[in-house]
Formats: C-alpha cells, structure tokens, sequence
C-alpha cells in the first residue's frame, strides 16, 4: 500500500462506535453498613484514620443522613434512628426507601461494627476513583475541544491541579462549603490565637513585633514585601522562612502537634539555594556573610558553623532555585512540594523574575497582574500563606521623604489589589549613611565639624534601625514595626524593650 493510498482511506466515522459509559465506582452496601455501625456507636467517628465527610458518599440519601449525624454530633447530642427521625420525615427520597424504617433497618444487624474502619476506607477510597473519572472526563472533553484557544499548557496545569485535589482528598471542596463548618474553622484560628498568648492565629514569623501587628501568617494569604534594592527584603523573608521552619522542627521534637511553624517552600529566582544557605548559616552562627564567602574565619568560626550545620540537617525547608519559572510552572511544583512535605508556607524571591503565558508577554502590565492573580490563586488552592518580594519604583528615591507607599509598587496596580497584606522594609541608616558630609581629619573649618556631628547624632538614631510598614491589611490595621537589622549576618530581630528608638520616629 502506497503513501498516497493511506492517505486517501476514508477516516473512520466514529459516530458509528458506540461507547456504553461504565457504572461510577460505588459500594452502595458498604455505606449502609457503615451509616449503621455510626448509628449504634457514634464514637466509630472519633476512632477513624481517613475523615469521612458528606460528599463520599454516593447514595445522595446517605449524604444527607451522614451530614446530619456530624451537625448533631458537632452540639453534643446522641445520635440514633430516633433523634435522627424528625429531620427525615418529610424526606421523599428516603420514602422511596421505606421512610424512617430505612433508618432503623441500617442498625438492625450491626455488620458494620466488625470493621468500620475498613468500611470508612473503601467509600473514602470509592469517592476519589469517582473524581478521577470525572477529571479524565473533562481532560478528554477539553483536549477534544479545538472551538476555543488551543492552549495544551493550560489544559495540562488545569489537569494537574484536579489531579492534586483528588490526592488530598479535597474532590469535593469545590463546592459552597457550609457556614457551620466555616465558622467552626474560624473558631479554631481564634483558638490557636487565644494558645498562643494571643498574639498568633497562623504561622509564626518568628518576630514577635510583627506577630503582635499581624496575627502571624494567615492560610490563603497573599503577602507583598516589597522595598528599594539595599532595604534587606531578602534577608527578612529569609529569616522568617527560617524560623517558621525552626518552630515547626522544634515543636515535632517536643511532640507538639499544632505547630505555628510549618514547612516551607522557598523559590528563588535570583539567589542560587548555596546563597541562600550561606545566609542562614551566617546568621545562626554569628558569623558576617561576607567572611563566609571569603573564606575568612578562625578555627572556632568553623566549628561554630559546622554545630550550626549539624543541627539544621534536618531544617523542612525546601529551595527552589530554577530560574525564569513560569506562574504556571511555579504553581505546579507547590504542588508537588504539598503533596510530599505538606508545606505551610511559599516564599517568591522576587515577583518580577516570575514570566506569565506567552499571551501576556506583549504587555508587561497584563503579565504582572497575570502573576500576581496566580500567586492569590495558589495560595486558595493549597490554603497557605504565600509572602512574594517585589520591587518598587524609583520614585521612592526623588522624594524627600523616602519612606515607601502603595502607589510605588512597581509596573502594576494589581499586586496591591491581589495583595492581603502589603510590607514596605524601610532603613533610614541606609540614607543618612549615604549623605555623609566631609570627615573632619585635617580640618579646622568648625561648620565642617558641626556638620560632621550632627550628621553622627543622627546616624546613632538610626543605625541598625528597621522599619516594617503594614501598608495594607485586609483583616487588621496598618502601621510601622521597628526591628533590629544586624547588616553584618543579615538578620532581623525584635528590638530590646528598653531600646530608646523603639519611639523614634524617622519622619521628624
């Protein structure tokens, strides 16, 4: 058969093919079964590995009864055929079953109670094969599809992004979820703040300044940190990487089990993950950075290095140094780091290294606010904080005032409407330092030394003195929190209560 003779085979009409759909995978039985042994001894609950909510089940009258059972249940009550008899009454779909007698007849064998647990797995189980049928269905559907953009990379994050759902079990979160279970989660963050001294209801940050000023790091935040180059941008959201992961190794170790640590997924696009290391091990160990990299350090410095080392072998905290990510790529690999290391915290280092779609790269403005509504996305779907650096215009540095605002967010006004939180890192020592006047050594000019004085009183204000401007803030005020900035490690610390500047105010 010649090239020219495939070619002119008439296509197969699949029209002709028919394709009989499979029953969903279900195990109507099982469910009985279990919604019994629930009914007889509703402690079954309390004992399961794998949460069981409403929606795994498939029977939609077995749905209802079991989100019920957990609203009555949540107030304290005991749960039987009986109490459960004036909700269902007027059920028609439950009539069709036999009315309330359905109810009694699940508890009148017990079969379920010789293995709830493994009745509980195989609907959990049965449930997530349902949603991988219905992710399959809708990639078949759209790759299908050709009416509309042909975009295969997006079709591809958008099937990786179901398929995580379907791993974390969270196939069925995408509906309105009910204000009882948000409120009752709302509870438990205010429950976590009231533990924790009042003062965190997220992860922790490690300084105490802003945790006071913030609440911690809240889940499916957005955070924009953003400052001129010199600020120290990097070194904060690098020291608060560390101590969320710190706080999170320590309390595993102390057998705490609701940390306000977490680990953390730290991508940098412009420091290398050995950078990034050398700034941490500087820190913890004391020792400058800069010494560090020079090779310049004594016998003790080493040893100190090599403890510090040693006891952050096993620190759950993961670098990502790949240049030039795409939005897309990044969310996928957050992904990836949740599914293996359960991270509770993203850090970005820095936004505008980010590059969005190839459609939006004709327009840097629609690209910024592609990437800044990905981040947000990201940070919903996972449920953690996301904090992302960002760069800020050079408007900053024509005014007198040098202290940064929101309309110096650079290349998009979507950052600070994406944004939950924004930060400025301020450092008035950063300036001052700059405007130096001439030493008085050999000189006897008294304007000269007057000058050179003043300029001394005031550099003694604000050395080593940091500023964190909460510029926007969705669920609390704004505000400054003034921090230590130790240059020489690049380290961030709360100031001392007796520190007379803790009042300063670098606008006077």
């Amino acid at each position: 058969m010649t090239e020219h003779d495939l070619l002119e085979r008439p296509s197969p009409d699949t029209n002709d093919v028919t394709v009989k759909s499979p029953a969903l995978p279900a195990n109507i039985e099982a469910e009985a079964a279990y919604l019994g042994a629930v009914l007889i001894d509703n402690r079954v609950i309390e004992e399961l590995p794998t949460t069981i909510r409403p929606e795994h089940f498939f029977e939609p009258v077995h749905q209802r009864v079991y989100e019920r059972v957990l609203t009555l249940l949540d107030r304290g009550a005991v749960v039987t055929p009986v109490t459960l008899k004036p909700y269902f009454e007027a059920d028609e779909a439950l009539k069709e079953l036999g009315g309330i007698t359905y109810l009694a007849r699940l508890t009148a064998d017990g079969q379920g109670l010789l293995a709830p647990r493994e009745l509980a797995q195989q609907i959990y189980d049965l449930a997530l094969l349902r949603e991988l049928v219905s992710v399959g269905r809708n990639l078949v559907e759209g790759a299908l599809d050709t009416s509309v953009d042909v975009a295969p990379m997006q079709q591809i994050e958008l099937a990786e992004a179901s398929l995580f759902n379907v791993a974390e079990g969270a196939g069925g979160q995408s509906e309105a979820s009910s204000f009882s279970l948000a409120s009752h989660k709302a509870l438990g963050l205010i429950e976590t703040a009231i533990n924790s001294g009042g003062s965190i209801s997220g992860k922790t940050t490690g300084l105490t300044s802003i945790n006071q000023k913030i609440g911690g790091l809240h889940d499916s935040d957005l955070i924009i940190l953003a400052g001129r180059p010199g600020m120290g941008k990097t070194s904060l959201v690098t020291n608060i990487a560390f101590n969320c992961a710190d706080r999170f190794l320590r309390d595993q170790a102390d057998g705490i089990e609701k940390s306000v640590g977490a680990p953390v997924a730290f991508f940098s696009l412009e420091m290398s993950a050995d950078q990034l290391a050398t700034r941490i091990l500087s820190e913890q160990a004391g020792i400058s950075s800069e010494a560090l990299r020079m090779g310049k350090i004594s016998r003790e410095d080493f040893q100190r290095l090599s403890f510090a080392s040693q006891r952050l072998a096993d620190l759950p905290l993961f670098i990502d140094d790949t240049p030039a990510l795409t939005i897309a790529a990044l969310r996928t690999r957050a992904r990836r780091l949740k599914r293996k290391h359960d991270i509770g915290l993203i850090v970005v280092d820095y936004l505008q290294l980010l590059q969005g779609t190839g459609r939006a790269n004709d327009n840097r403005v629609n690209e910024i606010s592609e990437i800044s509504r990905g981040l947000k996305t990201l940070a919903k779907e996972l449920e953690v904080p996301v904090i992302a650096l960002s760069q800020l215009s050079r408007a900053v540095e024509q005014r007198e005032d040098k202290t940064p605002m929101l309309s110096d967010l650079r290349e998009s006004g979507s950052i600070e409407q994406d944004a939950d939180m924004v930060w400025f890192v301020y450092r008035e020592d950063y300036y001052v330092q700059s405007k130096e006047p001439k030493r008085p050594i050999e000189t006897d000019d008294q304007k000269v030394h007057e000058a050179h004085a003043a300029w001394m009183a005031e550099m003694e204000q604000v050395f080593g003195l940091a500023e964190l401007v909460v510029a926007k803030q969705r669920h609390g005020s704004t505000g400054k929190v003034r921090m230590k900035f130790e240059a020489r490690i690049t380290k961030f610390s709360d100031l001392a209560d007796d520190d007379p500047r803790a009042n300063y105010d670098s606008s006077l």
